[in-house]
């Protein structure tokens, strides 16, 4: 994923857009456990083979919300490619920040179970951001790169996200040096 919104058909992204609102407001209303896709079906006013023509269950369903807000909330902190390789990488670090924060101010009790899908979901659009900058500019090992910068930012928004001990900013300004080292290695 970049951090340009997906190019899909308007049918589609309006299909999937229905079920995520229709799955967010069952959400705020009962626990995913007790949330069935007849329920989600019947809410966004599709039926059961068009919700399964997108998603096979309600887990993919919430992994791609995921992953889409992920992905909207990088693209709105980095309007078009203007900047240095470090400001988008700092905009990268306050996204994860703002993202997780956003996460973990949620409701504690159901947060917790859904925190490896959302820490996985943003690993997962960070680096195939970072992947297909890194192929751009032909870095060598974009994949590990790739993985390991993920991983290093996710893991320092994460902790940063429980303890709040310091601005996002100030965490953007420990983190980068690091990151930003991990990508240059062996050039």
């Amino acid at each position: 994923m970049t951090a340009e919104p997906m190019k899909l058909d308007p049918r589609i992204r309006r299909t999937r857009q229905m079920l995520f609102e229709a799955f967010q407001d069952l959400l705020a209303e009962k626990t995913f456990d007790l949330i069935t896709v007849q329920d989600i079906a019947e809410r966004s006013t599709l039926n059961r083979a068009t919700f399964y023509d997108h998603f096979t269950d309600k887990f993919a369903l919430l992994e791609a919300m995921i992953g889409e807000r992920f992905g909207t909330l990088i693209a709105a902190r980095m309007p078009g490619n203007e900047g240095t390789y470090e400001a988008a990488l700092r905009q990268l670090i306050l996204a994860a920040c703002d993202f997780l924060g956003e996460v973990s101010s949620g409701c504690q009790k159901h947060q917790r179970q859904f925190e490896p899908m959302v820490e996985s979901q943003v690993k997962a659009v960070m680096r195939e951001l970072l992947l297909a900058g890194l192929r751009r500019h032909g870095a060598q090992n974009p994949d590990l790169k790739a993985t390991m910068v993920s991983w290093a930012i996710t893991g320092a928004a994460l902790q940063w996200s429980r303890e709040k001990k310091t601005s996002a900013d100030e965490l953007a300004d420990a983190v980068l040096p690091t990151v930003h080292t991990a990508l240059r290695a062996g050039e």
